[in-house]
């Protein structure tokens, strides 16, 4: 189910009360990271609950071939071998991180200020993505990129061979791009400081620090101020990767639409830089419980228990909240269609740039299944349908992008007609269980033959 494959049609019809326990997948965020921090450091890092989506599997094969030994011991459960800051070898075959935008970027930073060279390529859907967003900061360091027009891949690295530390304020709300600069800076002398006038998802401060790195953070006025510590000795470690709130999104939000709906997510990460979907969804009147709080692997965790109470209400989101939960508005915007009046998303020109226009693809499906869109560059509009419900029977484009699929498929739970994807293929990036967990809970979906 990956999008280098055949296309694997699917759809999902009307169904009765979603009801049980989603254990979704470990974070796909900590999971990167964790195998990366651990090919950076100085002994064996074990990892428990690594999500197994295609996207980290790039990212362990991309590890093993900066020479790290990457080994899968059974579901969920890895080591990692590391070589220590600075001792990445330069990889014989070109770098396929697939469909992962954050894995590309965050290796690239890894290598950044090495004396070495790589090459990396990805599917369709990534080698359309800018990374000119990373390669300008790490052009910083010394580093070099070349690829093709508008900075896209395919494209080499070359990496520093006297890096020097830098001073980098972002452009734009992003993780990726700062964790990339987090990243080169470990190879660089003196203190390389990254500064984000809005914040992002913090997994890499908190895991760098976790791994022995000196790290600071100070809110300024300038923004949150990140000051790096180069050419530590990072000290491997055990990670224990809480659940992904943004896979935790697709059976909460659809329980919230399903009515009679009641399902608990287990040890989903309470990470604040990763709350804003949930926070949005109190403020539509849903029905979140989290219960049991506490810490694994260096961020909080809670069981989350979801019910079903009736049409929620549109809301306005933010800006400022953006970052907090750019993955989760694609699923957003099926709770909004099923809503009672308008949803307003704002600052959410970040999803132009993700593994699809995410705002097109939404707003193109949704008006398909019936659905009233107002857009603009940073906003999007979502007029609910209310109690007449969402009239579906469309077949909307995944534009190989697992969120997409997972969204629309959520949607024709409750839509009055099935609703189809033309590839949910690349659901297996982040979600592998998917289709099996949905279904385990009551959901409809199935393989269809478009």
């Amino acid at each position: 189910m990956s999008g280098h494959d055949t296309p694997i049609p699917m759809q999902s019809a009307r169904s009765g009360p979603l009801r049980g326990v989603a254990e979704v997948p470990g974070d796909k965020s900590i999971s990167h990271r964790a195998l990366i921090l651990g090919a950076l450091s100085v002994g064996e890092t074990r990892i428990t609950g690594l999500l197994e989506g295609q996207d980290v599997l790039d990212t362990a094969a991309a590890m093993r071939a900066f020479g790290a030994t990457v080994t899968r011991h059974g579901p969920g459960e890895w080591t990692v071998q590391g070589v220590g800051v600075g001792g990445f070898a330069e990889p014989e075959q070109v770098i396929d991180c697939g469909n992962s935008g954050t894995g590309v970027r965050l290796i690239m930073g890894a290598m950044a200020t090495t004396a070495i060279s790589a090459t990396f390529t990805g599917d369709a859907s990534l080698n359309k993505r800018p990374m000119g967003r990373v390669t300008d900061p790490l052009a910083l360091f010394g580093a070099q990129a070349h690829g093709r027009a508008g900075g896209r891949l395919p494209m080499t690295v070359v990496g520093a061979a006297d890096p020097v530390p830098v001073r980098y304020t972002l452009p734009m709300p992003s993780a990726q791009v700062k964790s990339a600069v987090l990243l080169a800076g470990l190879n660089a002398p003196g203190e390389s400081v990254v500064i984000e006038p809005e914040v992002t998802r913090d997994h890499t401060e908190r895991m760098l620090r976790g791994f022995g790195a000196e790290i600071t953070v100070e809110d300024t006025v300038e923004g949150r101020v990140i000051t790096l510590t180069g050419q530590p000795e990072l000290v491997a470690q055990s990670v224990a990767v809480p659940r992904d709130p943004s896979s935790a999104a697709f059976p909460v939000c659809a329980a919230l639409i399903v009515p009679g709906s009641e399902i608990t997510v287990p040890g989903v990460s309470r990470n604040p830089t990763r709350n804003g979907l949930f926070t949005t969804l109190v403020e539509m009147g849903a029905d979140l419980t989290f219960e049991n709080p506490r810490e694994e692997g260096g961020e909080p965790v809670a069981d989350l228990r979801v019910r079903y109470t009736g049409a929620l209400k549109g809301v306005e989101t933010p800006p400022g909240r953006a970052a907090s939960m750019i993955d989760e508005f694609p699923i957003l915007s099926v709770v909004a269609a099923c809503a009672e009046g308008r949803t307003v998303m704002n600052g959410v020109k970040e999803l132009r740039v993700k593994e699809s226009d995410r705002i097109d693809a939404m707003a193109r499906g949704l008006e398909a299944c019936g659905v009233r869109i107002e857009e603009n560059e940073d906003t999007l509009i979502v007029h609910g349908c209310g109690p007449e419900g969402v009239p579906g029977g469309a077949t909307a484009e995944s534009r190989l992008d697992h969120r997409i699929a997972m969204a629309f498929l959520c949607l024709g739970l409750v839509a009055k007609k099935p609703v189809k994807v033309d590839d949910g293929g690349p659901i297996a990036t982040s979600f592998p269980v998917f289709e099996p967990l949905m279904t385990a809970l009551g959901a409809t979906i199935t393989r269809s033959n478009a």
